[in-house]
């Protein structure tokens, strides 16, 4: 027995885009768009509403969307009550947007919605109508059921959630995608590749999840290398539907170790979510490596998925994909955790951190202490 959620409508493919505004005037006249740092970027689809007849008010997602983000936005949006939220970016930005659209309806603070460091209370109105464009091939926030929000003064990110958060539309066109910048691309890929391996791997099983995990996790490693090496466009229409995937599997089965780590990791030093994953990965894989009984169910599915990395990164060489894997995204420019900012004097308290995230609910092992502290270490 288990129940699958996702948006009523997922339109994919180049050119899907150019219906977004027609889409919304469905909704009603009035939109809220939110927008990346970068404005520009923006003004095909502010044009497009305008054409279509829309009232349209913009509001741009600078970073990692935070809790005075989200107050100072709400407070603007005090005298407009839009008819349909856009989200137009990453998965900051639909974060943002999605977070938005919960809490405009909402009568209380930002604060008691939010998990960990607030009250955790459901939502008191349905969310506006929201519509999400990605503009990144990582983090499939554009199928899922919460926004990740950091709380600066307490320094930790943490989820507001809720099953009518997922967006009525999304509109996965890898053309909005295409020609980020590499560091971009690089951390965006190794996430939407964490986001179908860690599902596929947790405990909370389903036969919709394992379908879309296998079809996802070979394509996903195969086009990882040119869609960063060489920005061509099969390979950015492969990961968008890598990405869309990892998040309705995410959705609907959990994550596990590496996420743990990452809300924590990236909530203390502000570090790129994607590249935090990216490091974790191999580390966390090789940890489970050492857990894993033979002939049992995640022994099984761990070694098809190491399998399909020593076919994607090292040839078929049999035990040789993750180092391969590692060695790859560090010559690319990923850097260890280290690097990131993460102190070794910092690894027991994120560890004692991490093992109370809700990802870690998923993970296929129970994971000490000391175990979460030897990951750290072999990623840094």
């Amino acid at each position: 027995m288990f129940s699958f959620a996702s948006p009523q409508t997922i339109h994919f493919g180049r050119g899907q885009s150019q219906q977004a505004a027609t889409i919304a005037k469905g909704f009603g006249d009035s939109i809220l768009l939110v927008h990346g740092a970068n404005a520009k970027r923006a003004e095909w689809l502010v044009t497009s509403c305008r054409d279509a007849g829309l009232t349209i008010k913009t509001m741009a997602c600078q970073n990692e969307p935070s809790l005075p983000d989200i107050e100072r936005a709400l407070a603007r949006m005090q005298y407009f009550r839009p008819a349909v939220v856009i989200g137009l970016g990453g998965g900051s930005v639909i974060d943002f947007a999605k977070a938005l659209a919960a809490l405009i309806p909402c009568a209380g603070p930002a604060l008691s919605y939010l998990e960990v460091v607030g009250d955790g209370r459901p939502l008191d109105a349905s969310p506006i109508p929201m519509i999400a464009l990605p503009t990144t091939a990582g983090t499939g926030a554009e199928v899922t059921k919460n926004a990740v929000i950091s709380v600066p003064e307490r320094g930790l990110k943490v989820s507001l959630r809720d099953p009518r958060m997922i967006p009525q539309l999304a509109i996965v066109d890898a053309g909005l995608m295409q020609g980020a910048p590499r560091h971009v691309t690089l951390a965006a890929g190794l996430d939407a590749v964490t986001q179908v391996i860690e599902p596929y791997l947790s405990i909370k099983s389903n036969p919709v999840r394992d379908a879309i995990c296998r079809a996802a996790i070979p394509v996903g490693l195969r086009e990882l290398r040119d869609v960063v090496e060489n920005d061509t466009p099969d390979a950015w229409d492969a990961m968008a539907w890598v990405s869309t995937c990892g998040g309705l599997a995410l959705a609907n089965a959990g994550l596990g170790a590496v996420h743990g780590f990452a809300g924590v990791i990236g909530g203390k030093n502000n570090a790129p979510h994607g590249e935090i994953c990216g490091t974790l990965l191999p580390a966390v894989l090789e940890s489970h490596l050492r857990k894993a009984k033979e002939n049992t169910d995640i022994h099984e599915r761990l070694s098809w998925v190491l399998g399909q990395i020593d076919t994607h990164f090292a040839m078929g060489r049999q035990g040789d994909g993750l180092t391969e894997l590692r060695q790859w995204s560090t010559t690319l420019g990923l850097r260890s955790l280290k690097d990131l900012g993460l102190a070794s004097g910092d690894y027991g308290e994120v560890a004692d951190a991490a093992a109370k995230a809700s990802s870690l609910k998923g993970n296929p092992f129970s994971l000490t202490h000391v175990v979460l502290i030897e990951i750290l270490r072999a990623a840094s």
